[in-house]
């Protein structure tokens, strides 16, 4: 009878040359995918266990999915990109961080949890623009698992997607380093970074540093990234006045125009302690955002139940622009760009018009 062959092995089958590394004379390297910036030693793996040093190169992900699925943008969530439009969204397995409250743990935790094994399947990029343009999707999207971590094949397909007309986005914790940010730009047009918690202690629990999350909004900002941040409140964790004030004043700071999504918690993997995300957590957190001066704030994840804060509106004259029910567009007013009473611009990625409006 042969032998098991194991998730890993099977992994060490998909994979390529990797380009975000600095190589050393006794040939370990320097990982530059991820904040974690790991040293990795010949014959060794990184802390997302995905990226591998064999013989003083590096090997990374490619060709394979865990997991492709085509739904709504704002599902990403993006409610400043092409409202209404379809995002075909593919994830691979690892991750960097370890989240205990993970909702695609199965694919994120491959490699850490024995309980998470999805099997991959092989997929080239033409494979993604053909179910893109089946569906008239407008997006390809890389999520479900960390996408830093295997940014070499994210590329590889948007490079290709791009050809084809497609708008391209991540979907990440924000634990980024300049390099890595560098080298997916010219071919990466939105940029959504979870903001989890304004607390190094909590981050450190989840397998981050806050700091490094910190400069990855700003750096995203600056490099002209469509940016939205999200922030998924747990109850007892990070909800408190004083960390959602600390979070809406950090974000002021870069921009008052980064759409801040505060989104319900509901118990998974292994945080079970917790109680679900009431409805007037998500109201009071976005009322604090408006306070702080951000100009877009949604309450995510409890469709029908919050009122005003699933809408768009102009910040200047305050008419409702888009109108949701969850992820599915009831009206969208926003003109050129701009909003349809006043002229206000609204910053975001408009089907509209050729040049995005910057935040």
């Amino acid at each position: 009878m042969s032998e098991t062959v194991t998730l890993k092995e099977v992994l060490k089958t998909y994979t390529m040359e990797g380009d975000l590394h600095k190589v050393h004379e006794d040939n370990s390297l320097t990982c530059f995918a991820c904040g974690h910036r790991c040293l990795i030693r010949d014959g060794r793996d990184g802390i997302c266990r995905v990226r591998f040093n064999e013989g003083g190169k590096l090997y990374v992900p490619a060709n394979y999915a865990g997991g492709i699925q085509c739904d709504p943008t704002e599902k990403k969530p993006f409610f400043h990109a092409y409202p209404g439009s379809l995002a075909v969204t593919f994830g691979m397995l690892g991750c960097d961080y370890h989240c205990s409250y993970c909702q695609n743990w199965v694919t994120s935790q491959a490699l850490r949890d024995p309980k998470a094994v999805v099997p991959p399947q092989e997929v080239r990029p033409l494979d993604l623009i053909i179910l893109g343009k089946k569906h008239n999707a407008k997006l390809i999207v890389s999520s479900y698992n960390e996408p830093l971590i295997t940014s070499e094949w994210a590329m590889k397909i948007f490079r290709e997607a791009k050809k084809e007309g497609f708008v391209t986005g991540y979907v990440s914790n924000g634990n980024a380093t300049p390099e890595v940010l560098d080298y997916i730009r010219p071919h990466t047009d939105l940029y959504k970074i979870d903001l989890k918690s304004f607390n190094d202690k909590n981050y450190r629990k989840l397998g981050g540093v806050l700091q490094h999350v910190l400069d990855t909004i700003g750096m995203v900002y600056e490099r002209g990234f469509w940016t939205e941040v999200v922030s998924l409140l747990v109850p007892g964790f990070n909800d408190s006045d004083g960390e959602l004030k600390s979070m809406a004043k950090f974000l002021m700071d870069i921009s008052p125009n980064i759409p801040w999504h505060v989104t319900a918690f509901h118990q998974d993997y292994k945080m079970r302690d917790p109680d679900n995300t009431p409805v007037e957590t998500l109201i009071r957190a976005a009322e604090i955002g408006y306070e702080a001066g951000l100009n877009f704030v949604y309450a995510g994840n409890l469709p029908g139940r919050v009122g005003k804060y699933e809408h768009t509106y102009c910040p200047n004259c305050h008419t409702a622009l888009i109108k949701r029910f969850g992820f599915h567009i009831i009206e969208n007013k926003i003109e050129k760009g701009k909003c349809y009473k006043c002229h206000t611009e609204i910053p975001g990625r408009w089907e509209d018009l050729e040049e995005p409006v910057n935040s």
